[in-house]
């Protein structure tokens, strides 16, 4: 069993709810952005992701806050999201000018990288309507109290949208605390997007605002330090090829800046190539300590966008589930590994999938 306090499920009308942006993300395939003559279309958001992993792979009831465009790209972005499971009835709707001069829906191209072709992901995603939300905008009190959620997704890149998603995420995890609602928190540390509105300083400000809030902090070695400011000796970019007592005492430094922290978890990668990577995780809490997942080594990856995310849905599901953190690990590692093997931001995997791979299973045909 975790070390998590979790509402009972008959008490809500949801599992998870995730607070962030959706945006239309177009993918060239096997070939280059600025060659391309046809995409295709998936739907994409960091926390977005880890929702519909929840929902649409491991069965549980979710739903979105977030906010589009009322047009046509918007409601192809809500059809995806119906697609993925999830109910859109929390969804905010703005009116559409005509050309996006004041609200526009995110786009993000992304090449999938092969070999010693990294992946590339180009955003254009200015003046979305999300990013003009504020607080006021979501009855809160109603969502947590009235129709009660067990667990609240956001992270980083929401809060990096505007000055004013900051505090529409801050408002939103404090009205979650008091209604006994699990907080995770993804830091996902984007310069691109602090770039704007402050850089690393203004990044690690919002974050430390909102680090107090939370009960299950993901995040990787840059993001704890560009995010968080923590600063452990021989840990670095090149984290992933530490030995396994740095990471520690990464966590251990996390642990003891924020008590409030039930689990910390990150993932580890080695990049041998954009479609060779090493792949496992790490978690912790008070009453395990760190405990790793299986590592895969020499993983091939398809696509390896919105791997991490499912690797918190995973972790999630078996936190959720009630399960040992070390069995939370392993589902999250595994839906992650899984994830990558498919093309789009999101999971096309199933549970039994992910238990089976997270048990020991392997790549047999099956008939």
């Amino acid at each position: 069993m975790s070390d998590l306090s979790l509402r009972p499920p008959a008490d809500c009308r949801f599992d998870v709810v995730s607070l962030g942006e959706v945006m239309l993300r177009l993918d060239p395939g096997e070939g280059r952005i600025r060659t391309a003559r046809s995409f295709r279309v998936w739907e994409g958001g960091g926390e977005y992701n880890v929702a519909r992993g929840l929902c649409r792979v491991f069965g549980l009831r979710g739903a979105v806050v977030t906010a589009l465009a009322d047009n046509e790209i918007g409601r192809l972005v809500e059809d995806f999201i119906r697609t993925g499971g999830l109910d859109t009835s929390l969804i905010q709707w703005a009116a559409f000018d005509g050309i996006g001069r004041d609200v526009r829906n995110g786009l993000n191209f992304t090449e999938r990288g092969f070999g010693v072709r990294g992946a590339v992901g180009i955003s254009d995603r200015g003046h979305t309507a999300v990013s003009h939300m504020k607080p006021g905008d979501v009855d809160w009190n109603h969502l947590f109290g009235e129709l009660g959620v067990r667990w609240l997704h956001t992270g980083g890149i929401f809060a990096a949208l505007s000055e004013s998603t900051a505090e529409v995420l801050l408002e939103a995890v404090t009205a979650a605390k008091e209604h006994g609602t699990v907080v995770s928190y993804d830091l996902n540390y984007r310069p691109s997007l602090w770039k704007g509105i402050g850089g690393q300083s203004k990044a690690r400000e919002v974050n430390r605002r909102i680090a107090p809030f939370v009960d299950v902090m993901i995040g990787n070695e840059e993001d704890f330090t560009a995010s968080l400011g923590l600063q452990v000796e021989g840990v670095d970019a090149e984290l992933t090829h530490l030995p396994l007592d740095k990471y520690g005492a990464m966590i251990e430094a996390a642990a003891g800046l924020y008590p409030n922290f039930d689990v910390i978890a990150t993932t580890l990668r080695a990049v041998h190539s954009a479609t060779v990577n090493d792949w496992a995780a790490i978690a912790w809490s008070r009453s395990t300590g760190v405990v790793q997942s299986t590592r895969r080594e020499a993983l091939e990856v398809l696509d390896r966008v919105g791997g991490g995310d499912s690797f918190a849905s995973g972790l999630i599901y078996g936190l959720l589930s009630g399960e040992a953190l070390q069995a939370a690990v392993e589902y999250g590692a595994a839906h992650g590994a899984l994830a990558m093997t498919t093309p789009g931001d999101t999971s096309m995997a199933t549970k039994d999938e992910v238990l089976k791979l997270a048990r020991g299973g392997g790549a047999r045909v099956e008939r």
